[in-house]
């Protein structure tokens, strides 16, 4: 973090002496306002909860094998009940597995989210870059990302250019 924040002092220095123009943008808000996005967001929160749905059906017929097991345990003899054991444990593990395809690092989930959003976030970026370009700015942040800012001036704030670029603009809103 020391690194990063020394990083922008060293740029916010260079940009100081040469004059460079900077602004900042909130993508989130910018990204809320574009219907696209908002039903990109609608099909992701459906599929999530489809796969969710299926995770716990998966994990209620486990639980519901074990439930069994215990009722019925002192019937079982030691080979019996070791076999049922087993077959939950599988059914543990193909639970595990099945989480880790949908959820996991690289899964459906991620992959049709990444899918169904860069679409729209590249038409925020070209909007952003020819902001950037009309503007004359160098630098452009992103409120919504992982830089803290403390303070702003709301001078810098380039959102509403962007909105106005992506044809989202309020027209009774009178940009800064």
């Amino acid at each position: 973090m020391k690194k990063i924040l020394v990083f922008f002092l060293a740029l916010f220095s260079i940009a100081n002496v040469y004059g460079q123009k900077f602004g900042y943008v909130d993508t989130d808000y910018v990204l809320n306002k574009m219907p696209e996005y908002k039903e990109a967001q609608q099909e992701i929160d459906k599929l999530s909860k489809g796969w969710q749905e299926e995770i716990k059906e998966m994990s209620g017929k486990i639980e519901s094998m074990y439930n069994e097991l215990q009722a019925e345990e002192v019937l079982l003899t030691a080979e019996m009940k070791k076999d049922r054991l087993a077959e939950i444990k599988k059914r543990e593990d193909e639970l595990k597995e099945y989480q880790k395809k949908i959820f996991g690092f690289e899964g459906l989930f991620f992959l049709k989210k990444k899918e169904l959003v860069k679409p729209v976030q590249d038409k925020v970026f070209d909007a952003i870059e020819k902001v950037c370009k009309d503007q004359r700015l160098a630098i452009m942040f992103d409120k919504a990302g992982d830089l803290v800012m403390i303070y702003t001036d709301p001078r810098h704030d380039y959102t509403d250019y962007v909105l106005e670029e992506l044809g989202l603009g309020d027209p009774n809103d009178v940009i800064k």
